[in-house]
């Protein structure tokens, strides 16, 4: 049995997990991937030809219909998450290829994104240039004027598990937190000590606007050039969901044209990032490298599972299947 482990990047995963498990009961040949395969069908089928098994890290490499048309020995694809918008679960089925999902701990992804705003309020961009390695005379000392949270509005799109999570961290902040989604309702949100709004209030009263929805046909370009134009001219704009919910070239114009204060962003339309990429250049911004997810407890969960799933399907008894 050939096992491909995707998008290693910090070839971490076997440091995780018992892989041991699988080369000694079932004879498997790992082989880690720790760069990303390209963005080309071409490129992905050829890496992976032959392999019975992989295990991809979120959606970072798709597997379309086209790809797992062309992938006749693959068998599982076990995704790290509990959902993967990037997996074509019917094509999947129609090839005769089991999709199984791990665990998932909705925390580091909240923990991080108030790491990006307490980031952007206090332009550490700018400030950890002042005194950090590397600083000269010319970087200057104590650059810009951060914002304090108390007081401010902070407005949650989607207010599911994550978004829950970081709305109360909001509250203990002193903010005054607001939210909506599709389906919100007043009394779900009151549950969590939030008021609910419509979707334009949310934009225009929010000083700081964060993103918790999951992507798919609805929410995808949810966030448009209409949504940026109602926000406050100062106003930060946070992503750690996905980035196709906000339309890119909408956002990189409201940067540019100084009609948005920030923008703090851990996910981006292609990942990982071109080189040159407009998001590089813009003023204003945050970057992090869709590393919301990446803490040693999540990869204990997800390469522990992974482990797990593929020992189960091994021995004909898939467990954690995704279904289309």
């Amino acid at each position: 049995m050939r096992i491909a482990i995707l998008d290693d990047y910090q070839n971490a995963a076997r440091g995780f997990a018992d892989w041991d498990r699988l080369e000694r009961d079932h004879g498997a040949e790992i082989t880690v991937f720790d760069e990303y395969l390209g963005a080309g069908d071409d490129e992905v089928v050829a890496a992976l030809d032959g392999f019975d098994a992989v295990v991809a890290m979120r959606e970072r490499t798709p597997f379309t219909a086209a790809r797992l048309a062309r992938l006749p020995k693959l068998g599982l694809i076990v995704s790290t998450g509990r959902r993967n918008a990037s997996i074509d679960l019917a094509a999947a089925h129609e090839h005769g290829v089991v999709v199984s999902h791990t665990g998932y701990l909705p925390s580091p992804a909240a923990e991080h994104t108030w790491a990006l705003i307490l980031a952007a309020v206090r332009r550490l961009d700018v400030e950890l240039g002042s005194a950090g390695r590397g600083w000269t005379a010319d970087a200057g000392w104590q650059r810009t004027v951060g914002r304090g949270l108390e007081g401010r509005t902070l407005g949650v799109l989607g207010l599911g598990n994550l978004g829950a999570r970081v709305a109360r961290v909001g509250l203990a902040f002193g903010m005054d937190v607001i939210a909506w989604s599709e389906h919100l309702t007043a009394e779900r949100a009151s549950e969590h000590g939030v008021r609910r709004v419509e979707k334009e209030e949310l934009f225009a009263a929010a000083d700081i606007l964060t993103v918790h929805l999951v992507l798919s046909r609805r929410t995808r370009g949810l966030v448009g050039e209409r949504e940026f134009a109602l926000m406050k001219p100062d106003a930060i704009f946070v992503n750690t969901s996905r980035g196709p919910i906000a339309d890119e070239h909408a956002l990189i114009a409201a940067l540019e044209e100084d009609r948005i204060g920030m923008a703090a962003l851990d996910v981006f339309d292609t990942e990982p990032l071109p080189a040159g990429h407009p998001l590089r250049l813009a003023p204003r911004t945050v970057l992090t490298p869709h590393i919301g997810y990446v803490t040693r407890e999540q990869y204990e969960v997800f390469y522990r599972d992974a482990v797990e799933g593929i020992a189960a399907w091994a021995a004909g008894r898939p467990i954690r299947v995704m279904e289309g």
